[in-house]
Formats: structure tokens, sequence, C-alpha cells
């Protein structure tokens, strides 16, 4: 099983199934191709995504459905072609895809990118962050966990 050193974790065992391959990158690291996503128990439901090739990169994710349990996902035809999908119907979050959240921190607070979600073809680990502008702000404030009874109507 192979292993990695990271800046952050220490070193990880992981099984190239469990990958995620971005083939156009991410904006701003187009040449950082290959990540793990890591969920730890103890910050759930966080997942940080590793890079394989750079051992100080790790991007902070929360999934879209818990930050707004509304969140519709919209992806354009060249991104649902990217990751290998067709073009209708949309992807499900959670059934065809993984849709995660890049989490900022700022002064004046955490946000997370909601037009620019992290998307992960469950089904062959092809990832895009696509660009979806009726989806959200790419500085939505991150929510304040609600009690269970108080459940929001989509």
């Amino acid at each position: 099983m192979p292993e990695f050193d990271t800046q952050h974790f220490g070193r990880v065992r992981f099984s190239e199934s469990d990958l995620v391959h971005f083939p156009r990158g991410l904006p701003g690291f187009e040449h950082r191709r290959r990540f793990l996503p890591l969920s730890l128990p103890h910050s759930e439901p966080l997942i940080f995504l590793q890079s394989l090739e750079d051992a100080a990169l790790c991007f902070l994710t929360l999934p879209v459905l818990a930050a707004d349990p509304c969140y519709r996902l919209e992806l354009a035809r060249e991104d649902l072609a990217l990751l290998g999908l067709p073009a209708r119907p949309q992807p499900r979050i959670g059934a065809d895809v993984l849709c995660v959240a890049v989490l900022s921190i700022r002064e004046d607070g955490p946000t997370l990118n909601l037009l620019a979600p992290v998307v992960v073809n469950l089904r062959n680990r092809i990832a895009v962050q696509a660009v979806c502008p009726d989806s959200g702000s790419h500085q939505h404030p991150l929510p304040v966990p609600q009690p269970r009874e108080e459940a929001v109507p989509c």
C-alpha cells in the first residue's frame, strides 16, 4: 500500500482507488492534479484534500449540503464531459458526485466557496472545480449548527 509524507498529517497510507484526479488541476494550482481526500473522526464533516504532489498543499472543504441543505448543483456541459457524466440530467449530490466547498479562513470569519465547488465523479474519481453561477457565493458564511428538530424546508 503506498504511503505519502504530509506536512499536516504525517505519513498517510492510501489505496490508489482512494485518489481523486483533477485533469485541469485547480485554479492557481494547475500542476497539482492528484489529491487524497482525508476525513478525520474528530473533525467531521470536514474533508481535507491533500495534494500528493506537494506535502504542504491541503485544502479544507465541507460538503455543500452541510453548508446549505437546499444547494442545487448545475454543472456546465464542459465540466460534465470532463467528469465523464451525461449532459442530462444533472448529477445527484451523494449518489453520482461528491460536492464540497473550499473553506477560506479570513480575519472576519471563515467562508465557503459555494460558487465554485469541487465536484468528484464517484465512479471514476475524476474531479473539477466547477463554476456554478446560480448556486451561491464565493464568500458564503460558515453555517452555525442548528438543533436537529429545527429542520429548514427546501
